[in-house]
Order: structure tokens, then sequence, then C-alpha cells
């Protein structure tokens, strides 16, 4: 079995990070990010579902901060936009109407959460 490229090995922890898979050069597809290496392709980034990502950084919010967003204060729910933030949650595509159905509040007040951090 040949050796694992050096590129693919150096950004698996950046893969665990995002939830993402490392596929070889002989699995890429055509939505993965080509990873090259001196102009050649050596394998792929393969991005997990974004609602699926989304979706899982809310869970973990919610084990957190002890429970459903929908349930929690005023004050915890700006705790668990900023955690949401810091992890990239907005990143996503209707990432905001998305935490604003969790936390049972509008997406008005998701931005002013979000505008209100420091």
């Amino acid at each position: 079995m040949p050796a694992r490229h050096p590129l693919l090995v150096a950004l698996e922890p950046v893969a665990a990070a995002l939830g993402a898979t490392l596929v070889g050069r002989s699995r890429v597809r055509g939505d993965d990010i080509p990873l090259e290496w001196e102009g050649e392709v050596v394998g792929g980034l393969r991005l997990p579902d974004a609602a699926a990502g989304l979706t899982a950084l809310i869970a973990q919010v919610e084990a957190e901060v002890g429970g459903p967003l929908a349930g929690l204060s005023r004050e915890d729910k700006q705790r668990a936009v900023a955690l949401l933030d810091e992890r990239g949650a907005f990143a996503y595509r209707r990432s905001v109407e998305d935490v604003a159905d969790a936390l049972g509040v509008s997406r008005f007040t998701v931005y002013n959460y979000l505008n209100a951090r420091p």
C-alpha cells in the first residue's frame, strides 16, 4: 500500500476540524476541492453537507449550554450565538434563519446578538 501524500497527512487536522474528508487522487469528485502539489492533483477535500454541518454545530452548543436553544434565557441565547459564531456557523448559507428557528427568535434578533458582540 503506498504511503499517503504529505499534503494529505498535513491537512488531516484541518479536515477533522471542518468535518470534512480527505480523499486520494483516484476518488476525487467534481464537488471536491482539488488539492494540488507542484501542479499535480494529489487528492481532494470533501466538505460535509452544509445542513448537516450547521445541525452538528447547533447540537454541540446545545450540549455545552445544557439544553435546547429555544429554552434558554436571553443572556444564554446571546452566549449560544457567540459560540456558534466562533465556530463558523454563520458561514453556512441560510444559517441565520436556521439559528433563529433553533433559538425561537427572529433573524433580526440573531443579527442584533451578532452585532452586539465586542
